[in-house]
């Protein structure tokens, strides 16, 4: 049997909670999750097993009824998400983090949407973005990837990112978000951010500056080359002196491979190159000619990159 977090049907039968939760779900909708239960014992089972993770986690109904009926959830991350919030905290149970979302992208793909109050978004390669907006508060969660924000004006209403362990708040402005393992980068390309780590001060960053942060703390604000930092919207990405392990890295969100560097020495050779998005075991190719390193791809599922 598959893990809870893995198995497909399992998580089929928590989004039909999820529907089943809403007071305003349909009799057509209703008719259909009866045909679904029936189909097969193995259904009926899978829901059992979702309706005793949400019978365990009584704590949390409360703060759900309320994002409910402030409508800060969309439908399917209702159940979704308060079961997720509540079981990283008991560390019983976690859901990827992409499942909770309302937008997400597959590797390799770049979309771009409106918002609600007519502010924009572009997503990068694998990644997942969900919309909290209540009448105080315009809030996004970026739980895996990069994404790009064009701000339409709302002073009523902050503007407001959240990263990991930190946010990132709109000071009417364009900016970058990439969160990769555990650390965020935000670029500010046009006016300005607050970023606010967990525990640290707020730091205000300027148009033209970049700033990361981890659970740590935040580094000094950097200038940088905002045209490079927004390369990955024209299918590029561009390094300058890169340490080896950091490219890597990224070329791991545009391939459905892992990349496993087994030498750490290796890692820090810099890199300094201009690689298609869309070609990502082409750029590996071309580190395995010019840097003295050899790659070995095991049919597309495992890249193994050692010293030559």
């Amino acid at each position: 049997m598959k893990d809870d977090d893995t198995d497909p049907l399992f998580i089929e039968a928590l989004e039909w909670l999820a529907r089943m939760q809403d007071d305003q779900v349909s009799a057509s909708e209703r008719a259909r999750f009866a045909e679904w239960i029936s189909a097969s014992p193995a259904h009926a089972d899978a829901y059992e097993r979702a309706e005793q993770l949400w019978d365990r986690f009584e704590i949390v109904k409360p703060e759900y009824q309320r994002l409910r009926r402030s409508r800060a959830l969309s439908r399917r991350s209702v159940v979704l998400g308060g079961l997720a919030a509540l079981a990283a905290a008991g560390g019983y149970w976690a859901l990827p983090a992409g499942l909770l979302a309302d937008h997400v992208t597959d590797i390799g793909e770049r979309r771009a949407f409106a918002l609600p109050d007519g502010s924009a978004v572009e997503l990068g390669s694998y990644s997942a973005l969900s919309v909290l907006y209540t009448d105080g508060e315009r809030r996004l969660i970026l739980h895996r990837g990069q994404a790009f924000f064009t701000v339409a004006a709302d002073t009523a209403r902050p503007f407001v990112v959240e990263a990991a362990a930190g946010t990132i708040q709109a000071l009417g402005t364009r900016f970058d978000v990439k969160f990769s393992e555990r650390d965020v980068t935000v670029t500010v390309i046009e006016h300005s951010v607050r970023v606010t780590p967990s525990g640290s001060v707020p730091v205000t960053v300027e148009e033209g500056w970049q700033v990361s942060y981890d659970p740590r703390g935040a580094t000094s604000p950097r200038p940088i080359d905002v045209e490079a930092v927004q390369a990955w919207r024209r299918d590029r990405i561009v390094f300058e002196d890169v340490p080896l392990r950091r490219v890597l890295r990224e070329l791991e969100r545009y391939r459905r491979g892992k990349i496993i560097l087994m030498d750490d020495t290796v890692g820090d050779i810099p890199v300094t190159a201009i690689f298609d998005t869309k070609e990502a075991n082409g750029a590996l190719a071309v580190i395995a000619e010019t840097l003295p390193v050899r790659v070995v791809d095991a049919a597309g599922f495992v890249a193994i990159v050692s010293r030559r």
